[in-house]
């Protein structure tokens, strides 16, 4: 497996060989310190003994050579920041000293196809199977649950209800209601949004059965959302029109068991890698996300790519700084050209908004270490690994393996965590690989894979992380990528993660229209 976009193949030696700091490449102007140092310590970066002139937090970054007022800041081998003032080696370097120097849009050029930012071929990936459920399609599920998805508000807790009483079945992995407030009372795109998000998450291989459950007189009408479910595809799907029923309880009820009924023969089976259809996302992100969980993440979506399958990267505002790394990836000039547009359109509804394209990173993230959203997305595109972009969808749209095999496919979503989790269980994504510096419960509809950045993290919380990335630090990269791998072969094979053994399962809708 290869090293991701930035990410030098050394970053593991190098990482391993010292507790105190890393600098990722020698052309950078700083290391992140791996634990909490002193002013006036020594720290060993790179050969070089540096004399802190600051005290420096775990996560945060330091100055290894001098750098002068106005000129780029430099970490992944590229700008993260300008300073502010002159900064002196040893120095602390963050929101006090350094700014961001993103702007609005531009203009992309095309360059052709590349084969990765360190131009080396992606090695063979290893031949593994994990235990799914094939359905009709061929498309392959990671559970086989039945999921209640309520067209409107209004029936979003009647929804929920109806999970509680479900109780279990055999066959079936268990029923879940997803709640929202939406799917009345907006208009235009902003309606279609809600009705497409719905919509293909009935869809997911993961749901086994669907129960749409409707009001009847909310604006996403139950008929119009079922023209865009394909016919072939409503054998295991059941809808009810609440206001129609004179007990709707009894009336849901009879329709679970009956899908309950069509479920019960389902059984897993083997099936290759090929098969996986992985979402990638961060979000609580620290200036270890980048060195540790991010990197470790790209291992996997190359590892599921180059057995052909599929992987999808959302998060539009947090590519950022970093969009090139992206385009010059791009598999041929239509790609090119409609991930240029996607980037450039989402930095045109912050403007639009009267919000600056930089409005990031959060309280939480700079209390990580991370400075400018420059900093912040060269960490993030890492999740991608290095497959070529084969597609860029719409938010609300699916993958199709057949126009994408074996490559990466860029969704449109923003960064908030339910909203593009929600949205990467829709385009397809039958498990989610999430990585985290801060902590956070939250799951989707898939099972939602919490990556720890550091041993801190994975230790106060063991209860929401599924796995340690910062594992990368003491027995290197490819031997935690191995390690993970197992991780999310046996969680695709049945074992719950963590956001599942907790019952955390929530979906979030952009809303970006009016309100009647």
């Amino acid at each position: 497996m290869m090293y991701s976009a930035t990410m030098p193949k050394s970053l593991a030696n190098t990482a391993a060989r010292t507790t105190d700091a890393v600098r990722i490449a020698a052309e950078d102007d700083v290391a992140v310190a791996l634990r909490a140092l002193e002013s006036g310590e020594d720290v060993l970066v790179g050969g070089h003994t540096v004399r802190l002139r600051d005290a420096i937090g775990a996560g945060h970054k330091f100055a290894v050579a001098p750098i002068a007022k106005g000129a780029p800041v430099r970490r992944y081998r590229a700008p993260i920041g300008v300073a502010t003032r002159a900064i002196a080696v040893g120095e602390h370097v963050h929101t006090h000293n350094v700014a961001t120097a993103l702007v609005g849009e531009h203009a992309y050029a095309f360059a052709g196809p590349q084969a990765g930012t360190d131009g080396q071929a992606p090695s063979p990936a290893p031949e593994r199977s994990f235990r799914g459920y094939v359905r009709p399609d061929g498309t392959v599920g990671t559970r086989n649950e039945l999921w209640i998805l309520p067209t409107v508000g209004c029936v979003g807790r009647l929804g929920e209800r109806l999970a509680q009483r479900a109780g279990d079945a055999p066959g079936v992995d268990g029923v879940h209601a997803f709640n929202h407030p939406f799917g009345c009372s907006q208009l235009g795109a902003d309606l279609d949004g809600t009705a497409a998000i719905i919509a293909s998450l009935a869809l997911n291989p993961n749901a086994g059965g669907v129960l749409l459950l409707g009001l009847g007189c909310e604006s996403n009408q139950l008929d119009a959302l079922l023209e865009r479910i394909p016919p072939e595809r409503r054998a295991r799907l059941r809808i009810l029109r609440a206001q129609s029923e004179g007990d709707e309880f009894a009336a849901g009820e009879a329709l679970i068991a009956e899908l309950m009924g069509l479920m019960a023969g389902d059984r897993r089976e083997d099936v290759p890698l090929s098969k996986l259809r992985l979402g990638v996302k961060c979000g609580g992100s620290d200036a270890m996300s980048g060195l540790t969980a991010n990197p470790l993440i790209g291992l996997m979506a190359d590892a599921v790519t180059q057995a052909g399958g599929a992987a999808i990267l959302t998060e539009i505002p947090e590519v950022f700084g970093a969009e090139t790394l992206l385009l010059e990836r791009a598999a041929n000039q239509e790609v090119f050209d409609k991930l240029s547009e996607l980037v450039n359109a989402f930095k045109r509804y912050f403007l639009d908004h009267g919000e600056p394209v930089s409005e990031n990173p959060s309280p939480g993230n700079i209390a990580g270490g991370i400075t400018t959203l420059e900093e912040k997305s060269l960490g993030a595109v890492q999740k991608g690994g290095l497959a070529p972009i084969n597609d860029v969808i719409g938010y609300g749209e699916r993958i199709s393996l057949s126009q994408s095999p074996g490559g990466l496919t860029v969704l449109e979503g923003p960064g908030n965590d339910a909203v593009s989790t929600t949205a990467l269980a829709a385009a397809g994504a039958t498990i989610t690989l999430f990585s985290t510096g801060r902590g956070t419960p939250l799951g989707s509809p898939v099972p939602t894979v919490k990556i720890a950045s550091n041993h801190s993290l994975a230790e106060r919380k063991p209860g929401w992380i599924d796995f340690d990335a910062a594992l990368v630090l003491d027995i290197g990269m490819e031997t935690a990528a191995a390690a993970l791998l197992d991780r999310i072969v046996a969680i695709a094979s049945g074992e719950p993660a963590r956001n599942e053994s907790n019952d955390e399962r929530a979906i979030g809708i952009w809303k970006r229209g009016v309100t009647l």
